[in-house]
């Protein structure tokens, strides 16, 4: 409530002048010195505090150095409006539209209705993306369990997104597939192939770094995937715990990690997805993204 008093009361000046600074403060810290690629920080709009209109949460990304925000689907066309009205109106770029319904309702299904629950639900994040000047959606492509083998997770799930890919390419938005913990693309040879097997530059990857590394070495899957990653998830992870933990915290070891991206020359959106806070908790949210950018 505090910062929805200032946001209304201060001066239209004054807090175009922090957005100006924080805005100023994320390019100078986009290609730290010894580092070619430039990575540009962003966050996922639920970390964002929900006492706040979008606007003013959009204007509060921007103030403490963020420079864009991964939103989910919507289906409310006044809520999709109202994004894009606060996206334009502070500058806060919209880069990636995170699907909604893949999973409650899997591609990988064997029920016919669910899969058509499902490509309706990326088709609207689709059409999301476009509106909104995104180019990519991340999709949680399958999910594997007793009722889904992984070979019937692997068919049916590409025979879902390639009759996709002509709407993706028709909104010009990349399908971005995630590696989750859903039992599926457990090695980056197999992600790779995925990947690969659509033969389109509408499909590609959306690698998670603290995700892999309950199972897998970041750095070793970043090589792997190489030009295939198109976005990037940041969260913390202790392998020790067995347990996600804040973003500086746990055993990922950063700086390898930045050196990866580096050498298979990745330039773009890295995008924080770890639980919401104040104002205070996502200052100190983007101070340890600097650091990571920066190679520290």
């Amino acid at each position: 409530m505090e910062r929805r008093t200032f946001l209304k009361t201060g001066a239209g000046a004054a807090s175009l002048g922090l957005i100006a600074r924080g805005v100023e403060a994320a390019a100078q810290t986009s290609a730290p010195a010894g580092f070619k690629t430039k990575l540009k920080k962003s966050l996922y709009f639920s970390m964002l505090p929900a006492s706040l209109t979008v606007e003013e949460r959009f204007a509060l990304a921007r103030r403490i150095g963020f420079e864009g925000v991964e939103v989910p689907t919507m289906e409310d066309s006044a809520a999709l409006a109202e994004v894009k009205a606060a996206a334009a109106k502070t500058s806060l770029r919209i880069h990636s539209v995170m699907n909604q319904r893949h999973w409650k309702f899997p591609l990988s299904s064997a029920d016919p209705a669910i899969v058509k629950q499902s490509i309706e639900g990326l088709e609207t994040s689709l059409r999301n993306a476009k509106a909104l000047g995104a180019e990519v959606v991340l999709l949680v492509p399958a999910v594997v369990n007793a009722d889904t083998s992984y070979r019937d997770a692997w068919t049916r799930s590409q025979k879902a997104v390639r009759g996709v890919l002509p709407l993706a390419k028709e909104m010009n938005v990349i399908i971005a597939v995630e590696n989750v913990w859903n039992k599926f693309l457990l090695s980056p040879l197999e992600f790779t192939r995925y990947v690969d097997e659509f033969e389109s530059p509408y499909l590609r990857a959306y690698f998670d770094v603290g995700n892999i590394v309950l199972y897998g070495v970041p750095q070793d899957w970043i090589r792997t995937l190489g030009k295939r990653i198109v976005r990037v998830h940041v969260k913390g992870f202790d392998e020790k715990k067995r347990e996600f933990v804040g973003l500086c915290d746990g055993t990922i070891d950063w700086r390898a990690v930045r050196r990866a991206f580096e050498d298979i020359g990745y330039s773009g959106w890295v995008n924080a997805e770890l639980s919401g806070g104040d104002e205070a908790y996502l200052t100190g949210v983007s101070e340890c993204m600097d650091k990571i950018i920066r190679g520290e």
